[in-house]
């Protein structure tokens, strides 16, 4: 793969999208006085101009977001590039685009929503899996603390029905990390228990308090605990890359400033192991999950492996085994106020030989996710790298060229995927009315739903005796129709309809206002 100064420019396909949309303001939600946005032509942004701000910002004027009239749901607006000619996987891309909480969305490829979480809490890791041999929507959810979290695994089915709710055991609450399903129908999650601990080999006190860190299987039906692995019963805090500065005389002094030495991100299902990524030592381990026995290092201050230069990293996030001994992750390479570009990697692994080496490194100008991150491959050869704090996902090619991506989202996404996904909400669609340029105005939307083409406006004098008065494309999360006859009509209602016509459901009965 060549490097980012080597790769031509991409040619640019300009796109568009039209958001109602307005700056943040302390979090409220703005309803009917919505302001209509204008089409954006959006080109790549520059490889040799993507370095990032390294704070990570939670200043909501900052970042612009997406309103509605139909619904208070919102998610941080993001703009879209492609290169010209691109063959983008099929599929959404899922993100938890930041501002003042992490918000779960699937947007298309403008960057505009089809699904946005309706649960009004951090919501991180939203993707597609498999949980009893059917598709799935998955997320955690919960509070977010400093660089952890609690609350719980949720499964939607594809109509956003909550099948389950995976909360741990022992004692443990899910950490934001980690909700991996497996095909053995269990659930992969991290937790940050705190612990006392002996501070001192690392610049803190002596009786001190750390999180400890663990790693359990849960059978999702049961709720049993199959594997639990406190990784402090293997790894040495003095594997850690972090100390405590000797000027801080708080960290690591109590519960609510335990000491983070591990940081634990992500947990990986390889049949009868585990592989672990681990932030603050630098390092990816493999344990049993028999036994939850420590099989081997890769990196760090102990690797078990030799590790050619081009393929070390650090700080890094989301390992993944494909199998054939590849490997990937997203290497942060750094760490706030540091300098440093990000990458997405795929080392092989040698296990016998117990060498590790680059085999592919995804890089898109200087990016710099010095937290949070991941890498994708997909089908084709392509790759999905979600740059975590610098707010911004890229998709590369089959021969490693940058092709399309999203930029300004939010303050930052823990995690970018690409799947495909097929919605139909148990709910119905939504409707409000409002004034547009003097006209009065029917604004609808079906959050979730990825099947409807077209709307159909049916007003009367009656509610119960409606009929079709207009129709309109899908523009998008939300549309909109001039309502014809205004000064006549009482009541109207939505369908929303397929590529066939066919109705797929049909909003409430409202008064026209």
């Amino acid at each position: 793969m060549s490097s980012p100064d080597e790769q031509k420019q991409p040619k640019i396909r300009r796109r568009g999208f039209v958001t109602v949309s307005l700056a943040a303001i302390g979090g409220a939600i703005v309803g009917a006085g919505a302001t209509w946005g204008g089409m954006q032509l959006v080109p790549a942004p520059n490889p040799k101009e993507t370095k990032k701000p390294k704070s990570s910002s939670n200043d909501d004027d900052k970042v612009e977001f997406n309103r509605f009239v139909s619904t208070a749901l919102t998610v941080p607006v993001v703009t879209a590039w492609a290169a010209d000619g691109a063959t983008l996987a099929p599929g959404y891309v899922f993100l938890s685009p930041r501002d003042e909480i992490f918000t779960a969305a699937i947007l298309d490829n403008d960057g505009e929503p089809v699904w946005i979480a309706p649960n009004g809490i951090d919501s991180t890791d939203v993707r597609v899996q498999t949980y009893k041999g059917k598709p799935v929507l998955t997320y955690w959810a919960g509070r977010v603390a400093s660089g952890n979290g609690h609350g719980t695994g949720t499964i939607l089915d594809t109509s956003y029905r909550e099948v389950a709710t995976v909360r741990g055991g022992n004692g443990a609450i899910p950490d934001l990390h980690e909700f991996h399903l497996t095909e053995r129908d269990t659930a992969l999650i991290t937790t940050y228990p705190v612990a006392r601990l002996d501070l001192s080999s690392v610049g803190g006190p002596k009786d001190g308090y750390a999180f400890a860190c663990r790693v359990q299987e849960i059978d999702i039906s049961t709720g049993k605990v199959l594997v639990d692995w406190n990784i402090l019963d293997d790894i040495e805090i003095t594997e850690s890359m972090k100390r405590i500065d000797e000027d801080d005389d708080k960290t690591g002094s109590s519960p609510e400033n335990a000491f983070d030495p591990i940081h634990v991100n992500s947990v990986e299902d390889d049949g009868d192991r585990l592989i672990i990524s681990c932030r603050h030592t630098c390092a990816i381990y493999a344990i049993t999950r028999a036994t939850a026995k420590l099989q081997w290092r890769l990196g760090g201050k102990k690797s078990d492996f030799d590790v050619e230069k081009d393929a070390e990293f650090s700080w890094q996030h989301d390992a993944r085994w494909h199998g054939d001994g590849k490997l990937s992750l997203f290497d942060n390479a750094g760490v706030s106020g540091d300098e440093a570009v990000s990458a997405g990697l795929v080392l092989t692994l040698d296990e016998k030989a117990m060498t590790a080496t680059l085999d592919t490194a995804y890089r898109y100008g200087e990016y710099e996710g010095y937290a949070m991150g991941n890498t994708q491959l997909l089908e084709g050869g392509r790759a999905m790298v979600g740059w975590g704090s610098a707010p911004a996902a890229t998709e590369f090619d089959a021969e490693g060229n940058a092709d399309f991506g999203f930029t300004e989202i939010g303050s930052g996404s823990y995690r970018a995927y690409r799947f495909e996904w097929e919605g139909t909400p148990a709910t119905i669609p939504d409707l409000a009315t409002s004034t547009t340029d003097g006209k009065p105005t029917a604004f609808m939307s079906w959050n979730g739903a990825t099947r409807v083409t077209s709307w159909a406006l049916l007003t009367g004098t009656d509610a119960s005796s409606l009929a079709e008065a207009a129709t309109a494309e899908r523009t998008g999360f939300e549309t909109a129709i001039t309502i014809p006859d205004a000064e006549t009509t009482a009541y109207l209602r939505v369908e929303a309809r397929d590529s066939d016509g066919t109705v797929l459901a049909m909003s409430r009965v409202i008064e026209a206002s």
